[in-house]
């Protein structure tokens, strides 16, 4: 039963049905994660982030483990090999940068820096992801897919140097290099996780355990104070919806489309979020929303261009 369920992305693929399912998958992804800044925000408001990321991975951990019983698959607290008997020590390490790295280090910038920068620097991932493949495949138009990439980058810049009264890191240092740090961990898990064999379910619920603990840990040493409120149900949608579906929605497409059709979805993300934080009350200044212009303009013109540029890899 298992290999037959590991062998259908492939057959998915071949009989052309994939790329609709993928592009659902991605855009399932996106919608969810439109709503991570701005319901982090309104619970980084009152509460620590510690507290924020342990309701967050206590809701993943609980998704992702109802998907492996919806599948009939037992549930591992390690990544289990094709055959199960094995543990695959690498998907593990794939699911925790992705997963828990970029959400700590993405919620640390969001505790540290205004959201709105933090949202827009954390999404420069696609942009990454970019350069990546000027490295590592042959795109046809290198040249073009640099300069567009470099331009988001320079976007980064006039957000992180002009977001604040004109002041250069006005916000705190470590929220900038987190944010960054963030945008790095989930480029890296978007180019690896379509290449692993593991299944995604395999390797996310482990990885959402260990985030479980740690963050677990992190609230020890923070004394947080544990109280019923109505925060308890937005910490864990925040688990559940944005960080249990949106990464199990994006790995899947990620798996099912080999051609990279589906990455111009996540280019959406950066766009809708930002608004949403706008209407919520979040300000930019003039520079900074030049620089968030940049950053939106060039997202769009990566996932334009990528996935030509893949398909001609």
């Amino acid at each position: 039963m298992a290999r037959q369920e590991d062998r259908t992305p492939s057959r998915v693929v071949r009989d052309g049905a994939a790329p609709a399912a993928a592009l659902a998958f991605a855009a399932g992804a996106v919608a969810l994660w439109s709503t991570n800044a701005l319901v982090g925000k309104s619970l980084l408001e009152n509460h620590p982030v510690s507290l924020v990321q342990f309701l967050q991975f206590t809701g993943a951990a609980l998704v992702f483990a109802l998907i492996r019983l919806k599948r009939r698959a037992p549930i591992h607290l390690l990544p289990q090999g094709e055959k199960g008997e094995t543990t695959n020590l690498a998907a593990f390490a794939v699911g925790f940068i992705g997963l828990v790295g970029t959400m700590v280090l993405q919620y640390i910038a969001f505790a540290s820096m205004p959201v709105i920068e933090a949202n827009l620097v954390a999404y420069t991932w696609p942009l990454m992801v970019a350069a990546a493949l000027i490295v590592l495949d042959s795109p046809r138009r290198p040249a073009l897919l640099g300069v567009t990439a470099a331009l988001g980058f320079v976007g980064v810049a006039l957000v992180i140097s002009g977001g604040r009264e004109q002041s250069l890191f006005q916000g705190n240092l470590v929220g900038y290099l987190a944010a960054f740090g963030s945008a790095l961990c989930m480029a890296f898990y978007s180019i690896v996780v379509g290449r692993v064999a593991t299944p995604p379910d395999r390797f996310l619920l482990p990885s959402a355990v260990a985030g479980v603990v740690l963050t677990f840990a992190w609230c020890l040493h923070d004394g947080v104070a544990w109280q019923a409120g109505t925060y308890l149900i937005a910490g864990l949608y925040l688990g559940a919806g944005p960080m249990g579906l949106g990464y199990y929605f994006w790995s899947r497409a990620l798996k099912l489309d080999r051609g990279g059709k589906v990455a111009v979805a996540a280019y959406l993300t950066p766009i809708v979020s930002t608004l949403l934080l706008a209407l919520s009350g979040e300000t930019l200044t003039m520079t900074a929303i030049a620089g968030a212009v940049l950053v939106i303009g060039s997202c769009i013109a990566v996932g334009i261009e990528g996935p030509e540029a893949g398909n001609h890899a």
